[in-house]
This record gives structure tokens, sequence and C-alpha cells, in this order.
């Protein structure tokens, strides 16, 4: 009798609910967009309770179109990462709205840390840096902002979770407090060396022990779905953040192995096996996973945005009607004709690191239209992830010869092919887009032992192609070279 497992992705801009059978197949999936809310420039916020509606709406959608008598043996929720939550352990129901892992308004306090000397303990301790991409400065914003909510805190009455803890609250009725070491290592506050949230941490951001969740092993049962919400229940037998996920789903499990997922922003991690590699590049050193009791790190760089920048050409700008025919309007000009865009929107990430750069475009003359605008826009993704790659390279001390790419960007053959000519290797686009629902399914699958091992979750793995450079050193030479004077101009603008 054939199994299936159930995931949840609950993602930056949308939820998707997956099935996957025994055999690595995708049966079916279900997908709704929800709001973002923008109440000032730079702050970026989610209503909480329409998290919740639309994991329920889609879960449902997915659930109903199982075969007669079928019903998954496990489920697993991935999710968007650092994204702040805290709410109240009676109702469920959050007491600010939830502060996504975009938002910059705690940057004059990251910075007011870094003055004070804190960083270098922060990235012993975590592999992070001090930047307002993650949690801990978020919380302490919240319980900074909202009245009584440090009183509450200390007495137990709230809790504070990444997306997947509250997901999981909600689903086990509020039974279940939890996460997985994977979203509590981008909360800078767990340090990622002992396994365990971190005293000297939480005494630094002055987040009170009692919001915590408990933290356990990726493929941990954290509980079960309860039996009201869809007739019957389901275990919970995988949580893993949304990148961390994708590298299950991309068999990116070997040390030295590397992807690049493109979804609002871009998210390149390599698999470092057992070692902790410590960046010089500013990139970040996290936990890739823990299964069957082994802990395997990752190094990690990430940029803000790449499909957001594309979207903004189609909200912001309105010069396109949607993001597919991007592909064609790049190819229909031999090049973008000097013009550069710098998307930093939200700031500049890995390994730039500048929260204060706001999006630039160079090189604009009367010629400029609207071809040269997309194209600089689908460039700038191209030389965002080669600044990553390159700084992986150096510290790693390895040459990588292949990057295994998925999310919605990696569907634009234009895109594929400027990526592997201006990074000069080989790119691999898996035949399943959706690698983080469909990782954190494979997970659902060990934890429940559907599954053996990680290791032979390989023969799931299939890929459409792979793209191979046609333009010469010198010609990636010059374009990367202007890139990077686009991006010192940005960063010298902002802090002008």
């Amino acid at each position: 009798m054939t199994q299936y497992l159930l995931a949840i992705d609950q993602g930056t801009t949308s939820t998707r609910a997956m099935i996957v059978n025994d055999q690595g197949q995708v049966i079916d999936s279900a997908q709704k967009e929800f709001p973002q809310y923008f109440p000032r420039s730079g702050w970026v916020e989610h209503d909480g309770m329409e998290i919740i509606r639309s994991v329920m709406d889609v879960v449902g959608q997915v659930l109903q179109r199982l075969p007669v008598g079928a019903w998954p043996m496990a489920m697993g929720i991935t999710n968007q990462r650092e994204t702040t939550l805290i709410w109240d352990r009676k109702t469920g129901e959050p007491i600010y709205p939830a502060i996504v892992w975009q938002d910059r308004r705690t940057a004059d306090y990251c910075r007011q840390l870094k003055q004070e000397g804190h960083e270098d303990l922060v990235r012993e301790k975590t592999g992070l840096l001090l930047d307002p991409y993650f949690s801990a400065t978020k919380i302490k914003w919240i319980l900074d902002n909202v009245a009584g909510s440090r009183t509450r805190a200390a007495k137990g009455e709230l809790a504070f979770g990444t997306v997947d803890s509250f997901i999981l609250w909600h689903l086990t009725g509020g039974r279940v407090h939890g996460t997985d070491v994977t979203n509590a290592s981008r909360t800078l506050l767990f340090n990622i060396r002992d396994m365990a949230w971190d005293r000297d941490l939480l005494q630094l951001f002055e987040v009170p022990p009692e919001l915590l969740p408990d933290v356990h092993a990726c493929d941990h049962h954290f509980g079960d779905m309860e039996r009201r919400l869809f007739g019957q229940a389901i275990p919970i037998t995988a949580i893993a953040g949304d990148q961390q996920a994708s590298m299950i789903g991309q068999d990116c499990v070997h040390a030295g192995q590397i992807k690049c997922t493109y979804g609002t922003g871009g998210f390149i991690m390599m698999n470092t096996g057992d070692t902790l590699i410590q960046s010089k590049n500013r990139l970040l050193t996290t936990v890739a996973y823990e299964i069957q009791g082994k802990v395997t790190y990752a190094l990690e760089g990430s940029f803000f945005s790449a499909g957001s920048a594309v979207s903004w050409l189609r909200d912001g700008l309105k010069i396109i009607k949607n993001v597919k025919e991007t592909d064609a309007i790049a190819r229909s000009i031999d090049s973008s004709n000097g013009v550069y865009m710098v998307p930093a929107f939200t700031g500049l990430g890995a390994p730039h690191w500048d929260p204060d750069a706001k999006g630039s475009l160079f090189g604009l003359s009367r010629g400029t239209g609207v071809a040269e605008i997309v194209r600089a826009t689908l460039e700038s993704v191209g030389f965002q992830t080669a600044d990553l790659i390159d700084a992986m390279k150096q510290d790693a001390n390895i040459s990588f010869d292949v990057l295994k790419v998925d999310g919605g960007m990696a569907q634009n053959e234009w895109l594929l092919q400027f990526l592997t000519d201006i990074m000069q290797i080989d790119i691999i686009r898996s035949r399943i887009s959706e690698t983080t629902a469909y990782g954190v399914a494979l997970l659902a699958g060990l934890g429940s032992g559907l599954f053996n091992r990680v290791n032979n979750l390989s023969i799931f793995y299939q890929y459409v192609d792979v793209k191979q450079s046609v333009i010469s050193i010198k010609e990636m030479t010059r374009q990367r070279g202007n890139w990077k004077r686009a991006v010192e101009s940005t960063s010298y603008y902002a802090r002008k």
C-alpha cells in the first residue's frame, strides 16, 4: 500500500502544501499567496493569523484530493527563517505582527552593538553577524515597544518563535512549543557549538528565557497535528528552515556540495560536514541539519533581492506584466548597454552586509529602455551569486565545478545561462523546482522511519539539464568589474 508524506512550506510571500509518496514522487501541491505589509520605510511585516489561515487552506486542499482511504503517515514543516513572532500562550494570538527577515528597523541597534565590541562574541557562538536579518534584535524590539510585554514574558505568559514554532503551536492546539536546530541557529541566541540556547546571548539581547521554545533535531517527532483540524491526526516528524530543507531536496548531503535557492532573495549554502568553518569573508556559519543524532554544518551567503527585484519591475515600475516575460525581454537585446542594477531595496546582504544601502541604477542614457532595465535586474542576481561563490571558495579553500539551483527564478533559461557565464561553472537545475517543500517531505520520511538514511535519499534526486559557459573569461571579468564599482558607489551613497 502506497504511503504518503505531507509537507508545509511557509514562505515569505506564499504558503505551499505538497504530497509526496514513498517513491519520492510529488503527487499534489497547493499554493496560496498572502500579503506583506510595509508600515514604514525599511519595515516589513506579516499578519501571523493570515499565515495560519493560509496553512490551513493549502493543507485542506491537498488532503481533500488524496485517494479515498489514503492519509499521510507523517508530515514536515519548513519555513521562512528569522521572521519573528511573539504570541499569547493562552490565545495563540500574536501580540504584534510578525517582523519579517527582510525588516531593517533594528539596524541602528545592531550598529550600536558592533561599536560596543559585541560582534566577535556573537560570531564565535552563533556563526552569524550582528545584522537586523536575524531574530534576536526583533524580539528585543517587540518587548521594548509593546506595553507590558516584558513583564508578561518574564511570567511565562508569552511565547517566542520563528514561523515553524508558530505553525507547530497551532497545529498541535498549543500543546507543543518547539523548534529545530536549523531555525534556532538563526536567532542570534543559539550556540552552534554547544547546540543550546546561550545564557550570555540571552543577556546581551535582553531576551527572557521563558519565551523560548524547546529545540530538537530536524527528524524529531515534534507532536501530532490535531485530529479536529482535518478529521485525522498526522505525526509531525520533521522541521527545518527553508534553505536547509532545500539542501536535502537538492541532495547536497555530502561535504563540498553547494546549492542556491532563488526565491524572494538568493540563498547559497555549502555543506561542510562536521567541520564548523569560520568565514573570513563575512559569510555565515550555520547548522545545515541534525539527523539521526549527527550535526552537519554549512557555510551560507544570502542576498535579499532576487525574485523581489523582478516583482518590483512588475508591481513598482509596472514595466512588465508578469515575471515569465523577463526571459524573452532579456534575449531581445545583445547586452544591457552599460546599465547595472544594485537591488539593495532592503540593504545588501553577504558578503557586503550594508543595511543602509538603497537600490540603485547606473549607466542610464537616453537610449535606455525597458529591456535594458529588465536585463540588468536579472544580471544583478547573477552578480550577487558570483560574489558569494567567490567568498565561499576562499573560505573553504576549494574550487566548485557545479552549482545546483532551484526556486522560481531557476525556471528562467536566460538567467541560468548568465549564471554559468558569469561564474564559469556548470549550473544544474533540479527537476523539482520546489525543493524546499520536497526536502522537508523527505525529512519527514526519515523522521517517521519510512526512509532509512539521509544518504539514501539521493535516489530521488533528478535534474533537468546542465548549463555550460559560452562567454570568455575576459568578458566575464569586465562585467564583474563594472558590477563591483556599482556596489561600491551604492554603499558610498548610503554613507553620505
